[in-house]
């Protein structure tokens, strides 16, 4: 082998280590940023907006991938998750799904039954009764004669609500309670056992107005047996 070739050969070699340097320095970097990042996971975005207390469906929400690492511990990963369940606030766009972020739709208990009326938006608690609220609800009845007093009466105790509905326009008619009314209502669900359905069905059809209060979390919906009816003669 003349000079010439062992030259050769030489640089061949020096060419196989750099190549083989510059070979393990790119998996030096890969093995470093995959130590950082990890592997990926799937997780889910929200595709529009979601409005508070409204049940969610899979075509809300599309699927991404990120680095395990940088997901939340309440993440939501799996889309069966949702099932049954509503949203607790307004829900944007571009927003990650969290588990925080939504709760179970209340449910009926054994001998309940769902019954929804309408309720004026100006006698019920404007924007503050939601699903799995709990409330009493009163109804004011006018006098049978001019003998008689204008009377206010609780209806139901404890009444839970399972779902709230859109504020929707009343039809104005010739009927005097009618249009007593106010020009908006929103349509409430109550988990309601036959006899306080009866009396609610009662005081939407004979009543002239009827109202709820919402009860404080913890608090106690009873209402004293002397308190449930009242009239103004009793403040005189």
């Amino acid at each position: 082998m003349n000079a010439r070739q062992r030259r050769g050969v030489i640089l061949l070699v020096l060419s196989v280590l750099c190549a083989l340097g510059a070979f393990a320095g790119v998996l030096s970097v890969i093995r470093d940023v995959n130590s950082k990042v990890g592997p990926e996971v799937e997780a889910y975005e929200l595709s529009t907006d979601i409005a508070p207390y409204k049940e969610l469906e899979p075509g809300q929400f599309k699927k991404v991938e990120m680095p395990e690492r940088w997901l939340s511990d309440n993440a939501v990963t799996d889309l069966r998750e949702i099932r049954g369940k509503i949203a607790v606030t307004q829900l944007r766009k571009g927003s990650l799904l969290q588990t925080d972020m939504i709760v179970k739709r209340p449910q009926l208990a054994p001998g309940q039954q769902e019954i929804a009326i309408m309720i004026d938006a100006a006698t019920g608690v404007a924007g503050k009764i939601t699903p799995g609220s709990t409330v009493n609800i009163y109804a004011t009845f006018k006098a049978e004669d001019e003998k008689g007093s204008d009377q206010s009466k609780v209806i139901v105790e404890g009444a839970k609500v399972i779902d709230v509905g859109r504020l929707t326009a009343l039809d104005a008619d010739s009927d005097d309670r009618s249009r007593r009314r106010n020009a908006e209502a929103v349509p409430i669900t109550f988990a309601l056992g036959t006899k306080d359905a009866q009396r609610v069905a009662y005081a939407e059809s004979f009543a002239s107005h009827v109202r709820l209060a919402l009860v404080g979390q913890g608090g106690d919906a009873d209402v004293p047996r002397g308190d449930r009816t009242y009239t103004l003669d009793e403040d005189k």
